[in-house]
């Protein structure tokens, strides 16, 4: 039975790849996550039970625990998900980022290295390790054009800048010792499980609850969003059929400034949960959930753009996004609304919504690590 070992799996995408790999294959997957602040078993619950999964807690950084598991798991195929992924947060402290990004990166490549050098041919032939990354290890955009696969790499937050570290890691190890290794690099993802730190939930939960709806600068940061469930089906299909030593980039071709993806989502509770009935805003005259928008200090370093072009993946493997942003924002909106335990959940002691990325984190708490 093929075997595939993914990386941060308890997180938000890593999970909904999960889901989607147990529902249409026949493999077996055994995860491997540290399960920090952004991972959590809440996010695998209704599959744990599902006798072709392994959940098995650990560091890609740490090179025993990442080394028995090749050797006793003999995995097909790697996807590494796991890293730390939030601008705020490499703002405050970037050393969690260097840590898991990079180092975790360079382990689960020697590790890959040392695991084909003592396998057989045919298994060598058909592994694979595929790493997930960002569209934001390019730079920034202007008001045109669009990153391809070939852009060069200008990352400009500790963020982007560890991912790009990982990412040539990648393409070294294919250069250097053959490493049968893939690169994806994807736009902003959305959809369930997605850990309120990040936009839309944030948007969603804050206007629910009736606080302040926080909006970086102007609000005219454009980003381009696509369903975790889309980004998931075209990583399975660069698993599938990419071809070793390339990269994909997959994005939604649904571009929105931030200041939008507010709006669209204040409408799309107004048609699920009208903020006349929501007693956290009727009590205080609140009419709309649009009233409770809030200008703020931008963000350090904001990038004001990106854009994704897709073309690559989609000729050479026919991949496309099944989900308009429209369709896959209602059935976000729903789904956090209908999941409002979950939410509480994996908040508790984490993360009370509050602002991160002004820069300011003691000196005293990062001297601490």
């Amino acid at each position: 039975m093929e075997t595939i070992l993914v990386t941060g799996g308890a997180g938000f995408i890593g999970c909904n790849f999960v889901r989607l790999v147990l529902a249409e294959t026949d493999a077996r997957v055994v995860v491997l996550d540290k399960l920090t602040y952004a991972g959590s078993l809440e996010n695998l619950g209704d599959v744990l039970d599902d006798p072709r999964l392994e959940f098995v807690e650990g560091d890609i950084a740490d090179r025993r625990t990442v080394r028995r598991l090749y050797a006793e798991r003999r995995p097909t195929a790697v996807v590494n998900f796991a890293a730390e992924s939030h601008v705020d947060r490499s703002i405050d402290d970037a050393s969690a980022f260097i840590q898991t990004n990079v180092v975790g990166a360079f382990e689960m490549l020697e590790a890959v290295r040392h695991h084909l050098a003592a396998a057989g041919e045919e298994e060598r032939r058909a592994f694979r390790f595929l790493h997930v990354s960002t569209d934001e290890v390019y730079g920034s955009l202007g008001p045109t054009g669009a990153f391809s696969e070939t852009t060069p790499y200008a990352p400009n937050s500790p963020y982007s800048a560890s991912k790009a570290g990982a990412d040539h890691l990648v393409r070294a190890y294919h250069e250097t010792y053959g490493l049968p290794a893939l690169l994806t690099n994807c736009s902003n993802n959305y959809g369930p499980y997605q850990f309120p730190e990040k936009l839309i939930p944030l948007m969603i939960l804050n206007a629910l609850d009736g606080r302040p709806l926080p909006i970086y600068g102007d609000g005219g940061n454009v980003r381009d969003w696509i369903h975790v469930e889309d980004h998931c089906r075209g990583v399975l299909e660069v698993l599938r059929r990419g071809r070793p030593g390339e990269r994909y980039n997959l994005g939604g071709r649904s571009e929105r400034t931030n200041l939008q993806i507010v709006d669209a989502i204040c409408d799309a509770l107004e048609g699920e949960r009208p903020a006349a009935g929501n007693p956290a805003l009727a009590g205080r005259g609140i009419g709309s959930y649009r009233e409770l928008k809030t200008f703020v200090a931008d963000r350090p370093g904001h990038d004001r753009r990106y854009a994704i072009d897709d073309a690559k993946i989609r000729s050479e493997l026919g991949w496309e996004p099944r989900q308009s942003f429209e369709e896959g924002l209602r059935a976000t909106v729903r789904w956090y609304l209908g999941h409002r335990a979950w939410c509480e959940a994996v908040q508790s002691g984490r993360y009370s919504r509050e602002r991160l990325g002004l820069g300011t984190k003691r000196e005293s708490e990062a001297e601490a690590r």
